[in-house]
């Protein structure tokens, strides 16, 4: 396969061309590294090599005007603003940049196309008067500021290239403008050097301008890369260009057009893949490559074009082992960095000035791969005790001087990530350039290689170096935020580039980087409408009619740029391979292409379209199943001498495999911090309320005056209790203060219940308040003690009769506590834990000696007070009728221990593993 550039080179030797005296043009710094490396290959003689420019070195160079970044742009026109407006109406150069870069755009593409500019300004100044409110007598002070806007425009424009002239800079538009301005003198000046453009395709007015002046003075050549297939079919995209150049042209009327080819009617394999999803494409094109590398065709002549660049590093990641020689065109985003989250979360801490920072962010912060290692002090891991004590002490908001006291020796560290920033550009600045010395010097002391981690970091200073200077020059960022919104400008446009040789091995670049190239094995990536091509944006004040009327490109000329690109990489190619998403992500993807069914319909090419489904294999769920071994059975010898609890016993029949993972490995899980107050902390703090009211009546009977008297503390005992259990949390406002109110309810609703109680007559004998239980469970078969532990949270007598209460904040029902079978109150966590739990406690206390039979033992539902005392109770069925006995007797102790052994042998038995229950 012979490619263009060296058919150009070739042309040129053989019409007798001076190619060391020659400067070539190309529309990518690019394609001049394969220029030279083609160069090699034509000329059989040492010479000097010619000058190879870009298009856009070439008009800088024409222009004496010095290119500058699109954010400094914004600095500068911010300057041209403020002098144009009144103080008091003058945007804030926050607000300003988020429309001044579309007005810069617009500024950019008159220039580019060397439109009259007052003309536009002029009309678009009469649409917006037209279009608001022109009929209206008394104008609004906001209409006339809006329509003064529109007036000022022009003199927007006027000052402020003026002002870039004057400093020997511009934008694109600005400096092809001037470049046009200079032509004339460059050409007196250069009355005998030859130019050579090779490989153009969309030109604007100033380079079509340039081009034929040179053309027209026999100081140029050009070359032109189409297809016979493309330029003779009048409404083929792909020569929409090129044929507007061949025939509106006068340099070509009497001269020929170099040059129309028919590659692209020769024979190839085209491929159609449709393919779920980014990564199922970044993942299938790894296999590709692998099975090229398997039927050993070369990767040297081979290319990767990424429609969507998003897909670099799930395309790096999914490249087979074996390519050794990789060459990326395209760089990686500085935005992409992992230290680029870590200044995302400080802006975001600082950006609205506050004296407290909220936990999730500074826990971010401080467990940041980056930030970690800095609290690394004297081998205390203070990072992790910053963490437990916020999740330990529920501190939902900290300040400053708070995490000084956590960090200890690490105060300097605070300090730069939360202490000294306050709304400070300068100090924001600071400290960020300070973060990124202290991060290096730890990386340089540290043993193993940290290569590329010290190469973000120099991205990163070198792009807070431009933020200094900028703020140095120009004194527009007044605050944190305005700098965030610099920052992220600076960090959207900044790359981080790889090294690598460009003419060996696999190529991977955008669509934009394979103008002038050929590969004869092309793989292109996301070929779907939305991105090849671009299809309908506007981003930009100009309307379309205004676009049309004065010859500017709207987006069907844009279209075409694409359409160009993507046929010229299939012209010379004789392996194509095209993948699409099949599937909608967000507001892109699912379907394929124009440019796919384009190909299908022209009948050139026998395409083969195939859509690609992953290999899922297919996993059968298995429930976790633990032996128990020697090491488990001796555990769990422990934890039945220890003591099982109740809710440990449940916990065992909701699911074995919990109770292994809680009772054997002891797995806790991790106490987070709690925003809201979580239900068990309510629970606990009306527990421990009751218990406060009630030890201390314990032997005595009750009365309504003791209960009115302890109604009088309930703020005082519940606002301790929240302060003991919550700790640091904060009950004074928002869903916590409802839930503290909640919890003060809750007692008085109890302490009303027993008020009514007494008054309708009956007698209350408080006997015990959360009683400690520890009994031994007689169980022959087993050769080691098993104890059962516990505690009851009350037991009283009423009007004679012993009752064990337990109780509960959430809602029970009668129906929980009633059972039918006694087989299934060890199976059945759903309806009968809460007649286990209740059962337990009667039969512990009842071995203990603590009560004599018979008894009651049930529920008080704090969410269900209106029912009272939900007495436990064993429930016959007998046709329709139903027989209750609510009194536990020495009969329902018997069956229950009956079930209770059944259960603990079952979990002591060597022979019956724990297996997952599904829930």
């Amino acid at each position: 396969m012979t490619t263009f550039i060296f058919d150009v080179l070739k042309d040129l030797q053989n019409s007798g061309e001076n190619l060391s005296e020659s400067t070539f043009i190309l529309p990518s710094k690019r394609a001049g590294v394969f220029l030279k490396h083609q160069l090699s290959k034509v000329v059989k003689q040492t010479i000097f090599s010619p000058n190879i420019i870009s298009i856009e070195e070439f008009v800088e160079d024409l222009s004496e005007l010095k290119n500058i970044t699109n954010t400094e742009l914004l600095f500068e026109f911010y300057n041209t603003y403020i002098k144009l407006t009144k103080n008091n109406e003058a945007d804030s150069f926050e607000s300003f940049s988020k429309w001044a870069q579309i007005l810069l755009q617009d500024f950019n593409e008159i220039d580019r196309y060397l439109r009259p500019q007052k003309n536009i300004f002029d009309y678009l100044s009469a649409i917006q008067d037209l279009n608001h409110w022109s009929l209206e007598n008394n104008k609004t002070e906001f209409v006339k500021n809006y329509l003064s806007f529109w007036n000022k425009l022009h003199n927007y424009y006027t000052l402020f290239t003026e002002q870039l002239i004057n400093k020997k800079i511009g934008y694109q538009g600005l400096i092809y403008r001037e470049a046009v301005n200079n032509l004339e003198a460059y050409i007196q000046n250069n009355p005998e050097k030859q130019h050579v453009f090779l490989g153009f395709n969309a030109l604007n007015t100033s380079e079509e301008t340039i081009i034929q002046k040179l053309l027209e003075n026999n100081l140029a050549k050009t070359y032109w890369d189409i297809d016979a297939v493309f330029i003779n079919n009048q409404k083929h995209d792909a020569a929409l260009f090129t044929r507007q150049h061949k025939n509106n042209w006068a340099f070509f009327k009497n001269k020929p057009f170099n040059w129309i080819t028919t590659n692209y009617s020769k024979e190839k394999n085209i491929s159609i893949f449709g393919i779920p999803k980014n990564i199922g494409q970044a993942k299938y094109i790894g296999t590709l490559l692998n099975n090229l590398q398997k039927d050993n065709q070369s990767l040297q002549n081979t290319a990767v074009v990424l429609g969507d660049e998003n897909l670099l590093i799930p395309v790096l990641n999914s490249l087979p082992p074996a390519i050794e020689a990789l060459n990326i065109t395209m760089g990686f985003p500085l935005k992409s960095i992992p230290i680029a989250s870590l200044f995302e979360s400080l802006f975001h801490l600082h950006k609205f000035p506050s004296n407290t920072f909220y936990y999730k962010d500074v826990i971010n912060i401080v467990s940041h791969q980056f930030i970690r290692p800095l609290f690394y002090i004297n081998e205390v891991d203070v990072a992790t005790k910053i963490i437990e004590t916020i999740d330990a002490n529920n501190l939902v908001y900290l300040t400053a001087e708070r995490l000084k006291q956590l960090a200890d020796n690490s105060n300097h560290v605070i300090d730069l990530l939360f202490s000294n920033w306050n709304q400070s550009v300068n100090n924001a600045l600071k400290n960020c350039s300070q973060l990124i010395v202290l991060i290096k010097n730890y990386l340089d002391n540290k043993k193993t290689s940290n290569l590329l981690s010290l190469e973000y970091l120099f991205r990163f200073n070198e792009l807070f170096n431009e933020l200094s200077r900028l703020n140095a020059a120009y004194h527009h960022i007044k605050d944190v935020s305005t700098l965030y919104s610099v920052y992220k400008e600076l960090l959207s446009s900044e790359t981080l580039d790889f090294q690598g040789e460009p003419l060996q091995g696999l190529q991977v670049m955008g669509m934009l980087e394979s103008r002038v190239l050929d590969f004869e094995t092309v793989i292109i990536s996301s070929v779907n409408e939305g991105i090849l091509p671009s299809g309908k944006t506007n981003n930009s004040f100009i309307p379309f009619d205004v676009k049309i009327e004065n010859n500017l490109p709207t987006y069907k000329e844009k279209d075409a740029v694409y359409t160009y690109h993507f046929y010229r990489l299939l012209q010379r190619a004789k392996n194509v391979y095209i993948l699409y998403n099949t599937e909608a992500d967000i507001l892109t993807g699912g379907e394929k292409s124009r440019f796919i069914t384009q190909l299908e319909l022209e009948g050139i090419h026998n395409i083969d379209h195939q859509i690609i489904a992953p290999q899922v294999p297919v996993i059968e769920t298995s429930l976790n199943t633990v032996k128990k071994t020697n090491s488990v059975l001796s555990e769990l010898k422990k934890v039945a001498q220890k003591g099982f609890s109740p809710s440990s016993l449940t916990n065992y029949i909701r699911n074995p495999i919990d109770f292994y993972y809680q009772k054997i490995l002891k797995i806790k899980e991790h106490d987070n911090v709690e925003e809201t107050v979580a239900a068990n902390t309510l629970g606990t703090v009306v527990h421990n309320t009751l218990e406060d009211f009630y030890k201390p009546l314990v032997g005595t009977f009750i009365s309504v005056k003791i209960i009115k008297e302890l109604k009088t503390k309930i703020v005082k005992t519940v606002t301790h209790h929240f302060t003991d259990v919550y700790k640091e949390g904060d009950i004074t406002k928002g869903k916590n203060l409802i839930i503290f109110e909640i919890a003060k309810r809750y007692v008085s609703n109890f302490l009303d219940l027993e008020i009514d109680d007494l008054k309708a007559g009956n007698q209350i004998k408080i006997m015990a308040i959360e009683a400690n239980n520890n009994v031994s469970v007689d169980i022959p078969e087993l050769d080691f003690p098993v104890i059962i532990t516990g505690k009851v949270d009350r037991v009283d007598e009423y009007n004679g009769v012993t009752r064990i209460v337990d109780y509960k904040t959430g809602k029970v029902e009668q129906n929980n506590v009633e059972i039918i079978d006694w087989e299934s109150i060890t199976t059945d966590y759903s309806k009968y834990s809460k007649s286990f739990q209740v059962l337990t406690y009667a039969y512990m206390m009842h071995v203990s000696n603590q009560i004599q039979l018979p008894v009651e033992a049930g529920i008080i539902s704090f969410k269900n007070l209106c029912k009272g005392f939900l007495k436990f109770s064993k429930k016959d069925k007998a046709g329709a009728y139903a027989k209750k006995d609510a009194l536990i007797t020495q009969e329902t102790l018997d069956h229950f221990y009956k079930e209770l052994k059944h259960l603990v042998l079952e979990i002591c038995n060597p022979n019956i593993p724990f297996i997952e229950k599904e829930i």
